[in-house]
Formats: structure tokens, C-alpha cells, sequence
């Protein structure tokens, strides 16, 4: 058996690394994509020949883009037009769009503020005296592009590198207003003047102001940490608590006297003085992009669903107007056109029209409307063997047939964190969603699982156990909790037996199966969703019984290392990499819960256990590569630090070649222990 699949591997290789790329075959709509015919980059090594393999053969062949993206996050409506920001591509593109025509018809790039680093979007975005702002991350800076010229200029930055500027509101009179993190402030920007002015931290502890609003005479602020509506004085910059609320504030609408702030599935409304507070909840899901309408309807998508609905004051339930326009997708924004027509912007890169008479709805994607594709940072992959590589990206799962060298793309519900392979079906973890879908390998078909439900909306790793037939995820909450959870599904039925808490107050980073003996190892996290005070100081490992559903046993490794990356079995020993503090790692001994190999290393990354040797790959340090044995041994470096998630290598059966990524390309890469390292040019050198 291993001599038929070591030749089929053989086989397969020149057809790999020689074939062409054919046009896309989409399941929807897609432009072309990059050639994926190879262009091989080695560096000089000494001829070294071993398992096959020569040290001199080219190590590195990369094959373009790993996934190409027209996903938005800030989007705005004006005169006819919409300008919408791209997530994920350097430098991210302002659009403009005729709404009548439903073409993009003029494009710019927000470039490098004088901070360290780049942007990859601008969540925020506001019009105002002719300008479209926008307010970016992961460097927190306001931009404005004049709809009359097309001029593009950076005017502020709010903070360092790894920061937000998340909302931006234009009062009546033009001033701006941001809302931004780490440090949970608002501040304000005066166009004329360029003049800014702090209102400080909000509520003491609180990281995200998610949500802005503003009006003649106060700002309204949307806090996600401590759940709270907060109102603050323009004169004077007094604050004020409005409400509180039963989850993170993520947008605010206003209209007339009142405040319509959504928290989940939750919409408060409330007198912009605090009194007359009502509230009124979903009957699934949680509120996507609230918005006001002149006559005081408040229209709003749930989500994951994406149904529409509509609410008035005095109403004590939501009503249904219409089926999802866009199913499984985010709403950046809904804008009223007319009396009869909704127009929303869908996260995954779309406009929808939506006729309130008829419940009618039609659909553009953005890069066939000509929105230029952008290559984006990868969330997870996996490798069929033989067959094709899945390449997740925002919204969109990526393919390549390692047959022929062509590609295909088809829509997700979300960022796929991770992947797992039963039979005929790929099952994808995803945010935000906090759910579970498969993929059908021959159709591509995508349909939902399950949902972990308690708040579980950040899955980090997937794992599935063949002997009970049933998949395995760990999660982290959303928001100000501690309390992660171990979610065993059942891939039949879709029933999910969850265990909160599993690790008291961590949340999950990773786990690692020992199918054999029906135990599953955990990694914990300190820190949880975020937000709230972690009660302990150092990361645990816990045994899980999938039988009996108990902890057999919890050890804490090393003392104030605070989170686990991965963890991962292997002939007795438990490895693990953690991400704080980044970059060390071990070895457990399973039988004695005694740490008996430990290190460092350049970052942190996950492990894969491959002919009988555990890996890494890791951010930091310019991408390394290593073996993790009785030390850790480099084997490449130069990979680059554009993973979304976690660098993964996935390994051929029967060879040392891995498919990776450099720099935002996807790659094959010759990991072999006996070479020498690898240092790898940037992709396209």
C-alpha cells in the first residue's frame, strides 16, 4: 500500500509543478485569477541528496495569490453613489459605485500613513462636505478621499500599529467623531481644522468603542466590552451611562428623540436623555447594521441568517419583511433608496436590492462588478492528498486541483479558522458565526451543522475522531468572558454536547486526539474573550474522556505562560507552542504531566506531526520553519507573517514537501530535517 502511494505521489508531481492554470470555474461569479503555473526560487545549498530528494533540486516553487478577495467592511451612500473599503488586501481600496448602473466606476488606495505599517481596511467610513472619510486598521488613521477630485490624503493617526479606529459618525455641522481600540476612546475631528480632542476612556477597563452616532449636541457610543450605551456631551464632554445592555453595543442608529443601539439580538431603544427605555429581541440570531428611515422605521439583518426585518416604536416584537437577500453573509450597512427599495452591503464583497413590496431581491458581487481583486491573508487550509488544496479566506473557500492546476471559489458563511476532512466532506470551524458547515468535496455544496452555541463564536481548531465518528472544537467567547468550551458534534445529526468551562475561566486555543485511547488534550487560554480580568496567571493543559465526558486531569506547565497557540501528540509526549509568551515550547511527558523538553523559538505557529517528526511553522522572526525533537532544529526561514490565523505546513503523504505559504503566496516548500535550512526570497524575487 505504501509503494502504490509513494508512485502515485511520484506521479503527480511533475503534472503539479508543470501544469498551467485554466480559467476559474466558480460557483459564483469570479474574475481570473493569477496563472498557478510555478516559478521556483532556491537558494544556493550544498548538493545533499536524501530520501529521494537532492538539496540542490529548487526548494521553493510558488503559484500566485494563495485567495483572491472583493470583501468590504466600511461602506457609505451618497448622490447616487456607494464607496465601499476593502478587508484584507495592502493597500486596501476606497470603490465608488453607480448605483444605477451597478458598476464600480472609480477607484483608490488608501496608502501608508506616517505610522509604522500598513492598512488592510477602514471599518469606519462617514461623508461629509464633499469628503468620504475613512477610518482604518490595523494602524488606527483617518483618511479622506474628495469625491470631486479623487484626491486621497492621510489626516490623523488615533495610536500605534495594532489599533482600530472601528466607528465614525458626522455630526449635523461636519465634525467627526471615532470610535477606536485599544484604548476605548472617542475622539473628535474637526475637517476645518484639522483639530482633534480626546474624550478619554469611557468606562474605566473598556477596550472597544464598536458603535458612534452623533447629533447636534451629544455623541453616542457603543461600548463592546463592558455592554453599555454611553452619551457624551459635546460642549462639555461630559459622560453619561444610557443603558446597559446583555452584550457588546455593535452599531447605533438615531432618529428624532431616540437612540436605537444593537447589542446581539437585542435593540434598545431609548429617549436620547435615558428615560423610556424599551427593548425588543430577534427570534434568531443577532442584529446586523440598524437603520433609520425618515418616517421612524428601523430596518435591521440578523445574522448568520441574514433575514430582514423591521421595527417601529411602540412595536414589542420584530417583523419580518423578507428572506435573506444575501444567506450566511454580514451587513456592513443598510441604506433606504426609496419608499420601496433597500439597498445593503453584504461583508463578503456584494451590494443587495431589496423590494419591501414584494420580498424580491437581487444580488452583485463586487468583483464582477468590477471591483479589482486583492490578495488577502489566508485563514486555514487543507490538503487532499492527490486531489485539490482548500484555501480559506474571508467569506470565500479557494481551490486548487493539484490534477490539473485549476481554480475555483465559492462563498462561506464566514472566516473558516480551521478545517478537518471526514470522507466526502470537508468540515470548516467559522467566525463569527460560531458555527460548524461542511463542504461536499464533489459538488462543493455548503451547508450548516451546527452552531456551539453559550456565546462560543471564535472556534480555533477542528478535529475529528474516527472512532466515535464525531467532530471536536474549541472555542473562545465573544467579549468580556473567561469561559471557553470543548463543543462534540455529531456530524449525522448535528446534535452538539458542550462542555463550558472545561478548563475553569480559559478559553480554548487547541486540542490534540488520541483516538486510540479516546482522550482528547486541550489547550487554554487565560485571557478568554478579552475584555474582563483573567483570574489565573498560567495557560493549562487538560485531559478530556470522550467516553466518560470527564477531565481527567488539568497541569499548568509553565508558570505565567498565559496562552497555549497549539498543542499535539505524539509518541507520548504532548508539544505545545505558546503565544504568550510567544514563541516558547515544550514537551510533556503524558505519563508523568512533567515538562521534559522546553525552548524557543521565533513566534508561534501550529504543529503537525508528519513521518513520525513534529513541525512548526511560526509568525515572527521573517516566517521560520522547524523540527521540534530534543531541540528545535530551523529548517527555513523567510516564509513571511501574512497569516490571518496561525501558520500551518500541510505535508504530501510520503515526502518532505509542504504546502505553505510565502508572503501572501501559496507555496510548496522542501522541509526535508537532513538539508540544510532553507532561507527563502520573497515571494516574486
Amino acid at each position: 500500500m505504501l509503494r502504490r502511494l509513494l508512485a502515485a505521489v511520484a506521479g503527480l508531481l511533475p503534472v503539479l509543478l508543470t501544469a498551467p492554470a485554466a480559467p476559474a470555474v466558480a460557483v459564483t461569479p469570479t474574475p481570473a485569477t493569477p496563472s498557478a503555473t510555478p516559478s521556483a526560487s532556491a537558494p544556493a545549498a550544498s548538493t545533499v541528496t536524501t530520501s529521494g530528494t537532492t538539496c540542490t533540486d529548487p526548494a521553493v516553487r510558488t503559484y500566485g495569490p494563495a485567495t483572491v478577495t472583493g470583501a468590504i467592511v466600511g461602506a457609505a451612500v451618497h448622490d447616487g453613489r456607494a464607496y465601499v473599503v476593502t478587508r484584507g488586501p495592502k493597500p486596501p481600496v476606497l470603490a465608488e459605485i453607480d448605483l444605477s448602473t451597478r458598476k464600480v466606476i472609480r477607484t483608490a488606495t488608501l496608502p501608508d500613513g506616517p505610522a509604522e505599517g500598513a492598512p488592510e481596511g477602514g471599518w469606519a467610513t462617514a461623508v461629509t462636505g464633499g469628503k468620504v472619510y475613512v477610518g482604518t486598521y490595523p494602524v488606527p488613521d483617518l483618511y479622506s478621499f474628495d469625491i470631486a477630485t479623487g484626491e486621497v490624503r492621510h489626516l490623523r493617526s488615533f495610536g500605534r500599529n495594532g489599533g482600530f479606529v472601528w466607528s465614525l459618525a458626522a455630526a449635523p455641522d461636519g465634525t467627526l467623531y471615532a470610535g477606536t481600540y485599544p484604548g476605548g476612546r472617542v475622539f473628535e475631528y474637526v475637517p476645518s481644522t484639522g483639530a482633534v480632542r480626546d474624550f478619554g476612556v469611557l468606562t474605566q477597563g473598556e477596550r472597544y468603542v464598536r458603535a458612534v452616532a452623533a447629533d447636534d449636541t451629544h455623541v453616542y457610543a457603543g461600548l463592546l466590552d463592558k455592554a453599555k450605551l454611553m452619551r457624551i456631551e459635546r460642549a462639555t464632554g461630559k459622560v453619561s451611562e444610557l443603558a446597559s445592555a446583555p452584550t457588546g453595543v455593535g452599531a447605533i442608529t438615531l432618529h428624532g428623540d431616540r437612540v436605537l443601539a444593537a447589542a446581539g439580538g437585542e435593540l434598545i431603544d431609548v429617549r436620547k436623555d435615558g428615560s423610556d427605555l424599551r427593548r425588543v429581541t430577534l427570534p434568531e440570531g443577532s442584529i446586523d447594521a440598524p437603520a433609520a428611515m425618515e418616517d421612524g422605521t428601523v430596518y435591521v439583518t440578523s445574522r448568520p441568517g441574514g433575514t430582514v426585518y423591521r421595527y417601529r416604536t411602540d412595536d414589542t416584537a420584530f417583523t419580518k419583511v423578507a428572506d435573506a437577500p444575501a444567506p450566511g453573509d454580514e451587513s456592513r450597512r443598510i441604506h433606504q433608496l426609496d419608499e420601496n427599495t433597500l439597498l445593503g452591503f453584504a461583508g463578503s464583497g456584494g451590494l443587495w436590492w431589496l423590494d419591501l413590496r414584494t420580498g424580491a431581491s437581487q444580488f452583485v458581487d463586487l468583483l464582477e462588478a468590477g471591483l479589482p481583486p486583492g490578495t488577502e491573508r489566508v485563514q486555514s487550509m487543507l490538503l487532499v492528498p492527490n486531489r485539490a488544496l482548500y484555501v480559506g479566506g474571508h467569506f470565500v473557500m479557494e481551490v486548487r486541483d493539484l490534477r490539473t492546476g485549476d481554480k475555483r471559489r465559492f462563498r462561506v458563511p464566514g472566516e473558516p479558522k480551521d478545517l478537518v476532512r471526514r470522507g466526502n466532506k470537508i468540515y470548516a470551524a467559522v467566525y463569527p458565526s460560531g458555527q460548524v458547515v461542511s463542504i461536499d468535496l464533489r459538488t462543493d455544496k455548503v451547508k450548516s451543522v451546527a452552531f456551539l452555541g453559550h456565546g462560543q463564536q471564535r472556534p480555533w481548531d477542528i478535529e475529528y475522531d474516527p472512532v466515535s465518528d464525531k467532530l471536536l472544537v474549541a472555542s473562545a467567547p465573544l467579549g468580556a468572558n473567561l469561559k471557553g468550551a470543548l463543543s462534540v458534534i455529531d456530524p449525522g445529526t448535528g446534535r452538539v454536547d458542550s462542555y463550558v468551562d472545561v478548563i475553569p475561566d480559559q478559553s480554548l486555543m487547541s486540542l490534540s486526539l488520541d483516538a486510540r485511547r479516546g482522550v482528547v488534550y486541550l489547550g487554554g487560554d487565560v485571557l478568554g474573550g478579552g475584555g474582563t480580568p483573567p483570574t489565573r496567571t498560567t495557560a493549562s493543559v487538560a485531559a478530556f474522556d470522550l467516553r466518560k465526558r470527564t477531565v481527567l486531569w488539568t497541569v499548568d506547565p509553565v508558570p505565567n505562560h498565559r496562552t497555549f497557540q497549539d498543542v499535539k501528540v505524539h509518541d507520548g509526549l504532548l508539544y505545545g507552542v505558546y503565544k504568550r509568551e510567544s514563541g516558547t515550547w515544550i514537551a510533556l511527558d503524558l505519563a508523568t504531566r512533567k515538562v521534559v523538553r522546553q525552548g524557543t523559538i521565533a513566534g508561534y505557529g501550529e504543529l503537525t506531526v508528519h513521518r513520525g517528526r513534529v513541525f512548526t511553522s511560526v509568525f515572527r522572526g521573517g516566517g521560520n520553519a522547524y523540527e521540534l525533537g530534543a531541540e528545535a532544529k530551523l529548517l527555513a526561514t523567510g516564509l513571511g507573517d501574512e497569516w490571518y490565523t496561525n501558520p500551518q505546513l500541510h505535508f504530501e503523504p510520503g515526502s518532505w514537501n509542504a504546502w505553505a505559504l510565502v508572503g501572501r503566496e501559496l507555496a510548496r516548500i522542501r522541509l526535508d530535517p537532513a538539508c540544510p535550512p532553507l532561507t527563502i526570497p520573497p515571494a516574486g524575487n
